[in-house]
């Protein structure tokens, strides 16, 4: 097969979860073990920081990787989904992986592969714990896909695990209280592996440290590890000070991401490179100030609060769940805009009814659904919006969508697109 044939191999012949939901999702390691054993266990050959999380995750593992590879490390990363090309979520230093090693791999793993029929994700991440490995990169930042205790990247032993928060999604599959969906992401940490958990809590706490417990792993709070201050919100950049807990400073930090939500992300970034210099990692302060300022340009990063045009302004962003959404909405509420004007789709699968609830009834609204069998239709987002008194037209693709926004948005409107990582996707 050639790279396009090899691409429409993975995508349409694969169980994916992305395109279908929980029925593309395996409940065990199985499937991932075998495929690792098949081609030598690379992921026994890496250093790897592992990342879970319901939000931010995508960020915290982006801005970390940005900060090892500016310290001059050759830094692995894993991260789904991709927005644009498949090739997003395997890189190194920001590059992403090459079509003919990926072409390689597949032809030459596919029939012993196939015997095991495993899921486009179990394939995904037996292909980046080969590219890495063959590499010879200093150390991967590993993402996980769905929870942690079952999910595929989960058969690496890492130096450090990183739990960014518990909030609601996928209860269908991790559970239906935040405790039930702690104890999946829990299932990270491993046995004397240090854990940093990005937010304090109340009705998880005990069940992070219990597992800690369980595994004789040293556990921390971000809070606890770093404080920011003088956060200063702008156009293209945050800036802040930190203070560690040894009470080293780094005043006059700047990061490219922009989104309200950032702050949180960027404390349990320096808190992981606190305990990864502890554990021999050679971070210099200049190289926390260069990989922060320069997220997007090193590692590629997409969909996290974009602004693709201004007059008038366009920003996409991928929050999808209820706990992303309440930022990214509090964040449109703070632009200066005459018209407000949404351009949302969703996923069969998520919570609709507490997405609507949230969403601002003085906009004007475009409802439309991804290209994916797991979408919503567009008519029945629509319906369903009517209950909340948002209006709009409904639109049978994100492109069209897009234009009938742009056609009538003033200059001094806003427009923005989201409600689904896959309408952002196609809006770029």
């Amino acid at each position: 097969m050639n790279y396009q044939e090899v691409l429409a191999y993975l995508f349409s012949q694969l169980p994916m979860f992305t395109r279908v939901g929980a029925i593309a999702f395996k409940k065990d390691l199985t499937n991932t073990l075998r495929l690792c054993e098949l081609t030598g266990n690379p992921e026994k050959k890496i250093i790897t920081i592992h990342v879970a999380g319901t939000n931010g995750k995508g960020s915290t593992s982006h801005m970390l990787a940005s900060v090892l590879a500016a310290a001059g490390y050759k830094t692995g990363l894993y991260t789904s989904p991709h927005l644009k090309d498949f090739r997003e979520r395997i890189r190194i230093n920001g590059n992403m992986i090459d079509e003919a090693y990926v072409t390689s791999f597949v032809n030459r793993y596919k029939n012993a592969f196939d015997e095991i029929s495993p899921s486009f994700f179990e394939w995904s991440v037996a292909l980046a714990f080969n590219y890495f490995a063959d590499e010879k990169v200093d150390v991967a930042v590993i993402e996980t896909g769905l929870g942690g205790r079952l999910d595929s990247t989960n058969v690496i032993t890492p130096v450090l695990s990183i739990i960014t928060n518990i909030g609601w999604d996928h209860m269908d599959m991790l559970g239906n209280t935040l405790p039930e969906i702690a104890l999946e992401k829990a299932g990270i940490i491993k046995q004397n592996i240090p854990v940093v958990i990005g937010e304090h809590q109340t009705e998880i706490v005990e069940v992070f440290k219990h597992k800690a417990m369980q595994t004789s792993s040293a556990i921390y709070w971000s809070n606890e590890l770093v404080t920011l201050s003088n956060n200063k919100q702008g156009t293209q950049y945050w800036t802040f000070d930190a203070v560690f807990a040894d009470r080293f400073s780094l005043p006059g930090l700047v990061c490219d991401l922009v989104g309200i939500y950032q702050p949180r992300n960027i404390q349990t970034v320096l808190a992981s490179l606190h305990l990864l210099k502890q554990n021999g990692f050679s971070v210099p302060p200049e190289s926390i100030y260069k990989g922060l300022q320069s997220v997007t340009s090193t590692t590629g990063l997409m969909g996290r609060w974009q602004v693709l045009q201004q007059q008038p302004l366009v920003v996409a962003d991928t929050g999808h769940n209820v706990d992303g959404l309440k930022y990214v909405l509090q964040q449109i509420a703070e632009q200066p805009y005459k018209k407000l004007h949404m351009v949302i789709g969703m996923v069969r699968d998520k919570d609709i009814n507490k997405v609507l609830q949230l969403l601002p009834k003085n906009a004007i609204y475009y409802f439309t659904c991804a290209n994916i069998p797991r979408a919503l239709p567009a008519n029945e987002l629509a319906l369903q919006a009517g209950k909340y008194d948002l209006k709009g037209h409904i639109y049978q693709s994100v492109e069209e969508a897009k234009k009938a926004a742009l056609a009538v948005a003033e200059p001094d409107d806003m427009v923005f697109i989201g409600g689904s990582t896959f309408i952002v996707a196609e809006a770029l």
